[in-house]
């Protein structure tokens, strides 16, 4: 059986399209969006012909799919492994407890599906490795990491490099969390800034999470990745946002590439 589930249920009719492509429909739900000269009907229009690349359907993922798919990205493939346990509900907010045992991926898909049919999810509840990973991140505009071990980030980081795809990057522990963009020929990449997995520390089943702060990581996650797809603003890449939630401190560090890097340097 394969692990690449599409929603089965039908999508909504798109008659009485306008001339820009929308349906009033569609036209009413972004229209807040719509509104903003940074982004406008251009800006939407290129949400909806993007695709992102989710790893991870966790604390960070289901914030960052959450506002993704609100949006109206055109597509969205969502990678993880994991089943969905009872202590994910303290902060893990796509899901509910009829969602328990069922894995990440279908029931994050299910949840976004259900706030916006017009995006097109697809979910795989694997591993996310070689070949494979290397492929999907070649066909996406944007990949968004929310993994939450350091494995997965270095392998993530090279293949973005490899294949000069835009990474979005973010981590939370304790109180402590933090973002960073990095973009192939526009600054460092991840293992400029941690270098090898001995850095890493421990992880939230040992230690814990608040919950709060996952939302604020993840949403910080998506702003990053819109920005890049509508190419407006100044994106993170050369810079790392630490948020303290305990004491909500917000620092903005300076990231330079690393020449010795092993995946970036020279």
């Amino acid at each position: 059986m394969t692990a690449v589930r599409r929603s089965t249920r039908s999508m909504p009719s798109r008659q009485n399209k306008t001339d820009n492509g929308f349906s009033n429909a569609q036209l009413s739900r972004y229209s807040r969006h719509i509104l903003l000269p940074e982004i406008d009907i251009a800006g939407q229009q290129r949400l909806r012909d993007s695709h992102v690349l989710l790893i991870g359907a966790g604390g960070l993922g289901s914030p960052v799919a959450l506002y993704l798919v609100s949006s109206g990205i055109g597509q969205l493939s969502i990678f993880d492994p994991d089943t969905v346990e009872l202590g994910n509900l303290q902060r893990q907010i796509a899901f509910r407890e009829q969602d328990l045992n069922h894995p990440k991926a279908f029931a994050l898909r299910d949840t976004l599906h259900a706030l916006n049919p017009d995006v097109l999810v697809t979910a795989t509840n694997e591993r996310f490795e070689g070949e494979r990973l290397s492929a999907a991140i070649a066909n996406a505009d944007v990949v968004i990491d929310a993994s939450d071990n350091f494995a997965t980030r270095f392998a993530v980081n090279e293949a973005c490099v490899k294949a000069g795809v835009p990474l979005v990057s973010g981590s939370a522990i304790g109180f402590r969390g933090q973002v960073s963009v990095f973009f192939p020929d526009h600054g460092p990449c991840y293992r400029c800034l941690y270098k090898d997995e001995d850095e890493a520390g421990p992880r939230c089943v040992e230690v814990g999470i608040f919950a709060p702060l996952t939302g604020i990581i993840g949403g910080l996650q998506a702003a990053e990745a819109l920005k890049l797809v509508l190419q407006a603003g100044k994106s993170l890449a050369g810079r790392v946002i630490t948020v303290d939630a305990l004491t909500m401190e917000i620092r903005t560090l300076s990231l330079k590439r690393d020449p010795d890097c092993p995946v970036c340097g020279d």
